[in-house]
């Protein structure tokens, strides 16, 4: 394949991305599920022809990651902190922490059942199929608006961290001991102390440097840090959720003369509009690239088994009813669209290859990855059509125009009828004058 064929071909695959968000604007089919089907379609083609396209493993990790990064980052950059919204971020944190704790130990009771496999092992693949992955959930929840779309993006988020975390926790020799706790809570304390320092590192260069070239820059010690945390077996994605809400409320955070002084919260205001556009054009970018060859990466044969179909309903099945239980007898709260938007994808996906190979399960593979990544899409894209509409800033534009042509029609012929009843007593110019 030449040169040009393959520029082609990326171009291609971006347009009709763009295409795909614009069709899920008014299709509420999440444009994410679209880019899995169009590689599943691409993959038969290819096989149709006898074209052959290897994708290395490690190709998908490396865009899933800096996916997850720009995603994670750009839904940062979108939430205001205030004292009101305090409930709702302890709401959607609760909700992040119990469901993903009781799911993952109801999938994993399931396998142990099913499979006969150390509780251990099965827990290790049962943590990536409860984490919401935000990669989706973000993107999909634009249309909504308020506290619903706030809920699903702070949930998405606290449940990709937890969900890293519970992972790094499950795959710990000692699991089973308290000493595991103990070295989990440390854990913890590292990645907060390191999600500060790195925070401020960051906010310190945003600030302060004055060349055109300096997003990049940012964006590579952002994934710097978030890799050598990685290495540490730390929860990184907490350094990216902490960078992108300070700079986004540097006025909150940033209160004595020093720390003004040093920070520049007015500067960083200037900038993070920027750096919202550039990072919602990386994720868009990567997410594209991501889906298309993961999707890419699945044989249709291989996803036509009764058997597999099955498992994947089965445990979709779970997380939904331990979702509707939480929303509706603990929290109490409204079940649509909460109820379905809970899709699973990128994190899953990822986690999933770092699965050391003595705990991993040949019947929990990426074919049933893909049924549960389909099936929570296809709820999702439920969910949305029955969200409540609310009307957009332009269809009140639209609405108040509207109003006023009526009330001018009205007017107008509230006025042909004064004209009626005048020319009743004589003619139009005399009843003109007259008046």
């Amino acid at each position: 394949m030449g040169t040009y064929s393959i520029l082609i071909g990326l171009s291609l695959a971006i347009v009709l991305s763009y295409l795909f968000d614009l069709a899920a604007r008014a299709t509420k089919v999440p444009s994410v599920l679209m880019l899995l089907l169009t590689g599943i379609a691409l993959r038969q083609a290819a096989d149709y022809f006898d074209f052959t396209l290897p994708i290395p493993q490690v190709v998908l990790e490396i865009f899933g990651v800096i996916g997850l990064i720009m995603i994670v980052l750009e839904g940062a950059l979108d939430l205001k902190l205030s004292s009101d919204k305090a409930p709702l971020i302890r709401r959607s944190f609760l909700a992040a922490a119990l469901m993903l704790v009781v799911q993952a130990a109801a999938i994993a009771s399931i396998l142990h059942l099913w499979l006969g496999v150390n509780f251990q092992t099965c827990l290790v693949n049962a943590v990536p199929l409860a984490i919401i992955s935000s990669a989706i959930a973000i993107p999909s929840v634009a249309s909504l608006v308020g506290e619903k779309q706030e809920f699903i993006v702070y949930e998405s988020t606290f449940s990709d961290i937890l969900g890293i975390m519970a992972f790094n926790f499950a795959l710990q020799e000692n699991f089973a001991q308290g000493m595991s706790v103990v070295t989990f809570g440390r854990d913890v304390v590292a990645v907060l102390v390191l999600a500060i320092l790195s925070t401020a590192m960051l906010a310190f260069l945003l600030g302060r440097i004055r060349l055109h070239v300096k997003f990049f820059l940012i964006l590579a010690f952002l994934v710097l840090m978030y890799c050598l945390s990685k290495k540490l077996h730390l929860s990184s994605l907490l350094l990216v959720l902490v960078f992108g809400l300070a700079v986004n409320n540097a006025e909150l955070f940033l209160k004595g003369p020093l720390l003004r002084r040093w920070f520049r919260p007015e500067q960083l205001e200037a900038e993070t509009h920027q750096l919202r556009s550039i990072t919602a054009e990386s994720a868009f970018l990567i997410r594209t690239f991501f889906f298309l060859l993961f999707g890419f990466s699945i044989t249709l044969s291989s996803l036509i088994n009764g058997p597999l179909l099955l498992q994947g309903v089965l445990i979709v099945a779970v997380l939904t009813a331990i979702r509707y239980f939480y929303l509706r007898y603990i929290a109490r709260t409204d079940l649509i669209p909460e109820l379905f938007i809970a899709p699973k994808g990128l994190i899953t996906v990822l986690l999933y290859y770092s699965i050391p190979a003595q705990h991993r399960i040949g019947e929990v593979g990426e074919n049933i990855l893909f049924v549960v990544i389909l099936l929570t899409g296809l709820l999702m894209m439920a969910g949305l059509l029955l969200a409540p509409k609310t009307p957009k800033l332009g269809s009140i534009k639209r609405l108040l125009s509207l109003c006023k042509a009526v009330m001018v029609v009205l007017g107008g012929l509230m006025l042909s009828f004064r004209f009626r009843e005048l020319a009743g007593a004589g003619s139009w110019p005399e009843c003109l004058i007259s008046e």
